[in-house]
C-alpha cells in the first residue's frame, strides 16, 4: 500500500528493497539511495498481439530475483508519475502472492519535498530466488469479465479518461478515471476523501470489483486505491481494452 519516507528508511535496510520504476536515464540522474532500477515496461511482453500483456510468469520471477526480491523482503516501488508505474508493480506482486509490498506515496517528488536525499551511485543487488504463488482473486480474464456481469454485487470499472471511454467501452462498465485518485500534490487522496469519491460513483467495499484500462497500467493505480481503502474483492483485467476492443466477438458500446 502507499507508504511514506519514514517507512522506507526505518529499520534494517537489508530487509527493505526499494525499486525505482522510471526510465534508466532518469534513474541515472538521481535516485533514492540504495534503490534498484526496473524499467517501467520490463514486465510487459515485447512481442504480443495484445499491447501491455505480461511476460511469462517465470520470466518475471527471474527478473525480480535479479533485483534481490524474495519472499522475506519488504518491497517498495516508486516513480515520478503519481504512482502510475509503481502501482502496476504492486498489483503484480500481490498477484504473485507477495503481500509485503508498497508504493511510495508522492513518488520521487514527495521524497524530495520531505527532505530525502538523492544519489547517482549504483546500488549493489544480490540476486535472490523468487517464486510466486499466483493469486487468482487479484487477476481477471475476458471470460471472467463476461461471467462477472451476472454477479449481483459485481462492478466493472473502466479507469480510462472519459474521451476514450466514450469512443468505446464494455457495455456494463462505469467510467471512474484513475487520475481522480490523486490530489493536486500528486499523492493519493486521503482515505476519507478517496472513499467518498468511490461511494459517490456507487462503488463500496461490499462490491465485487474488476477494473480495466487500455493496456493494464492505469487500472493498477485504481487497484491500489481500493486496496488502500480495504476493498477485499478487487481484480485487474490487465489485458484490458487492448484485448477487448480488438476482439470482434466481445460486446462493445459507445457514448
Amino acid at each position: 500500500m502507499p507508504t511514506t519516507q519514514s517507512a522506507i528508511t526505518a529499520g534494517d535496510g537489508a530487509e527493505v528493497i526499494v525499486i525505482d520504476v522510471r526510465p534508466r536515464d532518469a534513474f541515472d540522474e538521481g535516485h533514492i539511495p540504495g534503490a534498484r532500477h526496473l524499467d517501467p515496461n520490463a514486465v510487459a511482453a515485447e512481442h504480443s498481439p495484445v499491447s501491455g500483456s505480461l511476460r511469462a510468469i517465470g520470466e518475471i520471477e527471474s527478473l525480480l530475483g535479479t533485483l534481490g526480491v524474495s519472499a522475506d523482503r519488504r518491497i517498495v516501488f516508486y516513480d515520478d508519475r503519481g504512482g502510475f508505474h509503481a502501482a502496476r508493480m504492486l498489483w503484480l506482486m500481490e498477484y504473485l502472492g507477495h503481500q509485503n509490498v508498497a508504493v511510495l506515496n508522492g513518488g520521487l517528488t514527495g521524497w524530495q519535498e520531505a527532505g530525502g536525499p538523492l544519489t547517482t551511485d549504483a546500488a549493489v543487488a544480490f540476486p535472490a530466488r523468487f517464486q510466486g504463488a499466483l493469486s487468482p482473486r487479484r487477476h481477471a480474464t475476458a471470460d471472467d469479465v463476461l461471467e462477472h456481469r451476472r454477479a449481483p454485487d459485481g462492478v466493472l470499472i473502466d479507469v480510462r479518461p472519459p474521451k476514450m471511454y466514450d469512443e468505446g467501452h464494455i457495455p456494463w462498465a462505469i467510467n471512474i478515471p484513475w487520475s481522480k485518485n490523486l490530489g493536486d500534490d500528486g499523492r493519493f487522496l486521503p482515505a476519507d476523501a478517496l472513499m467518498a469519491h468511490f461511494k459517490g460513483c456507487g462503488v463500496t467495499p461490499e462490491h465485487n470489483v474488476i477494473m480495466h484500462c487500455q493496456v493494464g497500467l492505469a487500472s493498477s493505480h485504481s487497484y491500489v486505491a481500493l486496496r488502500l481503502l480495504g476493498f477485499p474483492r478487487v481484480r485487474v483485467y490487465h489485458r484490458s481494452w487492448a484485448e477487448w476492443g480488438g476482439d470482434p466477438a466481445l460486446p462493445k458500446a459507445t457514448s
